[in-house]
């Protein structure tokens, strides 16, 4: 696929330094975004890249698609949404990610 920008570069995981959740935090402001709309935000950043491990990148759309919300009322509530839908895609390869599905 071609990225709007590089996923490793300063718009995107910063040389590697951040992946999944931490590339979507960065987009969000805490004080000022919430209640956060979800089809908004996809619309704005859908095509933007998330690196998930030294090998895979997908899309913020990719990940919000194991998203059923269509607001988020702060910060916490959008975590956990998206490592739930993250880890329910597999795209969540910590070690005992599987002890948080379907847990808050």
């Amino acid at each position: 696929m071609d990225w709007p920008h590089d996923p490793d570069g300063e718009e995107g995981s910063e040389g590697r330094r951040k992946y999944g959740h931490a590339v979507i935090a960065k987009k969000v402001d805490e004080e000022e975004d919430f209640p956060l709309d979800v089809a908004a935000f996809v619309d704005e950043y859908g095509d933007d890249p998330v690196r998930i491990d030294f090998e895979t990148v997908v899309s913020v759309r990719d990940i919000f698609d194991g998203v059923d919300a269509d607001e988020f009322a702060d910060f916490v509530e959008m975590h956990q949404a998206l490592g739930e839908a993250m880890r329910e895609q597999g795209y969540w390869f910590y070690e005992g990610a599987d002890t948080f599905v379907g847990g808050a």
